[in-house]
Order: structure tokens, then C-alpha cells, then sequence
């Protein structure tokens, strides 16, 4: 039993922590596919800690009938037997503490996939708004160490649970049996060390509290520095020597914490080890004089002596079982947490599949507001605040657009009208308020999310690449697509004699986000991994707006190769690609107030040719 074992522990985070009635039984649930293994687990714990107490005994017997035999007798067989007996119940004790590792790893090891795997699928299906509120350290916080300190619950804290009961109940039993004044004896100076060891473990866990918080600082320091855009950042503004020096301080912060804590540990051990030698002195000192005075046996006092010290550890791991299992429930209170969170996009009840879609969509009366945070976070996360989703104000009031299939249509209007809004309820990223978006006729609520994601894709201005191979990222468009139809959309996308001139083709990394790449190489590989998906329906989120005119050049015609046969939304703030749609509407206060051609808007001299004369549409 390891030294954090022992140490007892009384957090304010969790001795006044009351949970939820039912969490229990649904721990058990995550349990139950692991009960024949956690039957055997406790059964070795028991059968262990019986045999542990095989040795003293065996001592006894040999001094106080096996060797007066021998010496009366001359007959040395009962040695051989007793000593065969300790030699048997060492071996097996061994082979028990094998089997409790392998079931508490099988047991922890599976929990812990179960509950991320579980966690991760959650995740996913939660709402964009979701992970636009919430900080991705949190989520993944829930799926590291809440699932970590939840599975302690079932396999380190109910293990040690049971292995400390079972020894203190065996030990006092057997002890009180051989001699029960001694006994009495050995537990009058448990208090002189249990009252110290509560202060010390307060002290400690608030070191330990300290030491968790310089940890977070020192590894937030490394997470934000360690990626292409803090390194640069740091490099382009001279201040390598100040970081340095910033991560000393901190890592210095962690250092010092962690040498107060073992030391103060070490102390606590010490303490407990002085208590036992008191206790055992004691049981020698006063069982000597009842030896002496023929009341007990050597035997009975030195097994005794023996099982003393099996008392101060079960009772000091007791103290902590509380908090330890308190501390794991709340761990599994916080996995609930994320699993309950509600699923407002979801397949309704008889949705069906999107099949063989034409691409006409239709936005039929439609407004949409954000959702409060208390509908797209959790609360007991940090949230942050989405900008411009205020709950109480509608970003789209009473909108009303049709696409018809194959058609273009340009979106524009002034930052934060609602265009990328209006975009986003295509895919249901987010559901409308009110009104209803319709593709070949059909409400998306009535359609199966994967069948209409299916039949949208979507490239931004800074698409997303994961850090993985040029060929992994493609095909994750279509994981069965063939070589032949990866280099046909990477020919389509303007993009194959690029990845042709790389040393490794298809198997460059692009690294994190894809920075290996310049920004058209990125934009093309995105649009290469659309045609791949090959959906009835495009949305272009200002694909263009942050290329130079060579690098717009080519994706502009990667772009109109993608376009070709299929309904696109374009949301662009350049003339050159608004121009070129079949119809262009403009976006102002949520609602569409122009509709029509370039020419025709010119002509209308409204708010769209005043956005060309302001500069609002880049003429380059």
C-alpha cells in the first residue's frame, strides 16, 4: 500500500458535497459488464488478507509447541510442517496479488475507455454552440481526468475499502482471541496519532491544492506558447527571455510545492512509524510481564507483537475512504454532467433520409436568436460568452430566400448581419426559431442529420485541416475513396501538381492546422475534400477573402470547378466572386432587402450599390 494511501484526507471540496441519489446506481451501470471480474477482485482481497494472518500464527505455534516438542521429543516434523504452511500461504498471497492487478486493471483500464468512449460520443453530438461557448480545456478535462478519478471509485477506493476492513475486522478479531488486554493496549495510542494526522493531512492537501494550480499555469504557459501561433508570436515580439523567466517562476512554484509535501508526508510517515514502534514496545513490555507471570504464552506475545502494527494502516486508510469515495463520485457526478446535457439538434421521431437531394433550399419565414448559455453549456463550466449572441435579440427576423438547384446565390451585407448565421442553419448546426429551412421541399428537422450533412458541404476562410497526412485529411471526405478519385478532385481543386512537388505526395503532414500550407494550398485541399464528399449543396464562407490575388486566382477556379452542377451559397465580401453568382442577395438587419442580379442591383441604387461605392466590396 502506497504512502497516498495512508494519508488521510478532508477536502472542502467534497466532505460537504451531497450528491445526486440515483448516481450510484448508475455507476453500477457502467460497472455491471465487469462484475464476475470485481467478484474475483474483493474475493483475492478477502482470501489475502485471511492468509496474512497465517505467519503470526504460524510463529506461535512453532514457539510455543512445535520447539518445546522438539526439544522434550526430539521430533522436528511439526517445524518442517509449520514452515511448509507460512512457505504455501506466501506463495499463494503472491499469486492473489497478481490476480488483484490483473482484475483492477481490467476493471479500470475498461472503465476508463467505457466512459471516454461514452464522453466522446456525447460530445460530438452536442450543439455547435456548445463548443463556441465552452473551453476546449474543459471538455477535455471531463474526458482525462474526471474519467481517471472516476474509475478510482470502483477499482483503487473500493478495493482498499474492502482489504482494510477485512484486516482491521480479522486482525482485532485474532488479536483479541490470543490476549485481549494487549490488545486493548495497542489501540490507547491510536489517538495520539490519528489527532496530529487529520492536521497533517489538511496542510497537505492544501499544499497538493497549490501545487494542481502552478501545474495548470505551468501547462497552460506551455499550451498556448507550443503551437505555430504563440511560438511565433513570442519570436516576433523579442520576449523569449521574459517567457523563460515566467516559466521558471513557475515551474520553480511547482518544485517548491512538491518538496513541502514530501516532506510533510515524510513526517506523517515517520509519525506513524514512531506509533507503531510505541504500540509495539508496549505489547513487548507489558507481555513480557504477563510471559513472566505465566499468563500468556512467548508465542501468543511475539505474534502479538506481529499483528499490532496490521491495525495503524487499516484504520488510517479508513479514515480517508470517505473522502476518497466522495471525491471519486463526484468525478462520476461531473462524467454525468457532460452525459446529460441535452441534445436540442437530434433526429426527430420518424425522420427520414435525404435521398438522391436536387439542392433546393428554401428559408421560409425565418428567424433564429441564439441559444441562452443555459441551453448550449453546462453549468458548472467555464462558459464563454459567444460575440453578437445576445439571447434576447433576434439575428434573423421573418427571412425569406430560395435557392433553386445548381443555381449560385451570393450572400453580402455589413459584419454581423446574419450571413454565416444564415448559412449555419442549412446543415442544422443551429434549428431556427421560428419559420422553417427547407431542402427539396422538406423541413431539415424531418430529415436524418446524417443524410443532409450528407448533402452539404461547407468551406470557410480558414478551413480546418487535422494534423495528420495530405491524404488522411482528404479522406476524411470519404474514407473509401480510391486513389483515382482523390487525384481527380485534387486535379478539379487546382491542387494536385502542388501536392505532385512535395517530397512525401499524398503522405505530407500538414501539421497543426494545417501550417505547413499557405492559405490557397489550404482553401484547395479543402475544396479537393468537398468534391470528394460530392454534396448537392455548397456553402463558400468567405473561402477567398484572406488570399492575395495569385493565391484567389487559383482557388477561384477550383471554386467554379466545385460549383459546376451544384446549389451554392456564397458569402464573400470580393466583387469578383459576388459578381460572378446568378443572384446575389443582400443581408441587413436580418432580414433580405435586395435580391437580383449585379447589373440589376447597380441599377436599383440601393443599399447594395452603396456598399460598392463605400468599398465595402473589394474591387481586387
Amino acid at each position: 500500500m502506497g504512502p497516498h494511501h495512508m494519508m488521510p484526507r478532508d477536502t472542502e471540496a467534497v466532505k460537504d458535497v451531497k450528491l445526486a441519489r440515483d448516481t450510484a446506481a448508475r455507476v453500477w451501470t457502467f460497472a455491471r459488464p465487469y462484475r464476475g471480474t470485481i467478484i474475483v477482485f474483493l474475493a483475492s482481497i478477502i482470501v489475502a488478507a485471511l492468509l496474512a494472518l497465517v505467519p503470526p500464527l504460524v510463529v506461535r505455534q512453532i514457539l510455543d509447541h512445535a520447539i518445546p516438542d522438539a526439544i522434550a521429543n526430539g521430533g522436528r516434523g511439526a517445524i518442517w510442517w509449520l514452515a511448509g504452511i507460512a512457505i504455501v500461504a506466501a506463495l499463494i498471497d503472491a499469486g492473489l496479488q497478481i490476480v488483484q492487478r490483473w482484475c483492477s486493471a481490467r476493471v479500470g483500464e475498461g472503465l476508463i475507455a467505457d466512459l471516454r468512449r461514452t464522453l466522446y460520443t456525447k460530445v460530438q453530438r452536442l450543439p455547435i454552440a456548445f463548443f463556441t461557448r465552452t473551453p476546449t480545456g474543459a471538455i477535455t478535462s471531463r474526458l482525462n481526468n474526471d474519467v481517471v478519478g472516476a474509475q478510482t471509485a470502483v477499482t483503487s477506493t473500493l478495493g482498499s475499502v474492502v482489504s482494510n476492513v477485512i484486516v482491521l475486522v480479522t486482525t482485532l478479531a485474532t488479536m483479541l482471541l490470543l490476549e485481549w488486554r494487549l490488545t486493548l493496549l495497542a489501540l490507547i495510542v491510536l489517538p495520539i496519532f490519528i489527532v496530529p494526522a487529520r492536521r497533517v493531512g489538511h496542510r497537505l492537501q492544501d499544499i497538493s491544492r497549490q501545487q494542481m494550480q502552478h501545474n495548470a499555469a505551468m501547462n497552460t504557459q506551455m499550451t498556448e506558447r507550443f503551437n505555430v501561433s504563440g511560438a511565433s508570436l513570442v519570436k516576433l515580439f523579442g520576449s523569449l527571455d521574459r517567457e523563460s523567466e515566467t516559466f521558471a517562476g513557475r515551474a520553480n512554484a511547482v518544485r517548491d510545492a512538491g518538496v513541502r509535501a514530501a516532506l510533510l508526508g515524510r513526517v506523517f510517515f515517520v509519525a506513524l512509524g514512531l506509533v507503531a514502534a510505541v504500540g509495539t514496545a508496549a505489547i513487548y513490555g507489558v507481555g513480557a510481564q504477563l510471559v513472566v507471570s505465566g499468563d500468556i504464552t512467548p508465542g501468543t506475545l511475539v505474534a502479538l507483537a506481529a499483528l499490532v502494527t496490521r491495525i495503524y494502516q487499516p484504520l488510517t486508510g479508513l479514515t480517508n475512504a470517505r473522502v476518497d469515495l466522495m471525491t471519486s463520485m463526484v468525478s462520476f457526478e461531473r462524467v454525468f454532467e457532460v452525459l446529460d446535457t441535452p441534445e436540442p439538434i437530434t433526429d426527430r421521431p420518424g425522420a427520414f433520409d435525404l435521398v438522391q437531394p436536387t439542392g433546393r433550399v428554401e428559408f421560409a419565414d425565418v428567424t433564429f436568436r441564439y441559444p441562452p448559455a443555459s441551453e448550449s453549456s453546462i453549468a458548472s463550466m467555464e462558459t464563454q460568452a459567444i460575440p453578437g449572441a445576445d439571447p434576447d435579440r433576434d439575428v434573423l427576423t421573418g427571412l425569406a430566400l430560395t435557392l433553386e438547384p445548381g443555381e449560385t446565390v451570393a450572400l453580402v451585407g455589413a459584419s454581423g448581419a446574419g450571413k454565416s448565421t444564415l448559412a449555419s442553419l442549412i446543415p442544422r448546426l443551429y434549428d431556427v426559431t421560428s419559420g422553417a429551412v427547407l431542402v427539396d421541399g422538406t423541413d431539415v428537422r424531418n430529415l436524418t442529420l446524417t443524410s443532409l450533412r450528407r448533402a452539404v458541404g461547407v468551406v470557410s476562410q480558414d478551413p480546418h485541416l487535422f494534423h495528420e497526412s495530405i491524404g488522411d485529411n482528404l479522406r476524411y471526405a470519404d474514407p473509401e475513396a480510391t486513389d483515382e478519385q482523390i487525384i481527380e478532385a485534387c486535379r478539379a481543386a487546382r491542387i494536385h501538381d502542388t501536392i505532385a512537388a512535395l517530397p512525401d505526395g499524398f503522405d505530407t503532414v500538414v501539421g497543426e492546422r494545417g501550417y505547413r500550407l499557405s492559405g490557397g494550398e489550404k482553401q484547395r485541399l479543402a475544396i479537393a475534400r468537398l468534391l470528394l464528399k460530392n454534396p448537392a449543396i455548397m456553402i463558400l464562407d468567405e473561402a477567398t477573402s484572406h488570399l492575395d490575388n495569385d493565391n484567389e486566382a487559383h482557388v477561384q477556379a477550383s471554386i467554379e470547378a466545385a460549383l459546376s452542377g451544384r446549389t451554392a451559397l456564397v458569402i464573400a465580401h470580393r466583387l469578383s466572386t459576388v459578381r460572378s453568382a446568378d443572384r446575389i442577395a443582400v443581408i441587413d438587419g436580418g432580414r433580405i432587402v435586395e435580391l437580383g442580379t449585379h447589373d440589376e442591383l447597380v441599377a436599383r441604387d440601393g443599399l447594395y450599390a452603396a456598399q460598392l461605392r463605400a468599398g465595402e466590396l473589394l474591387t481586387a
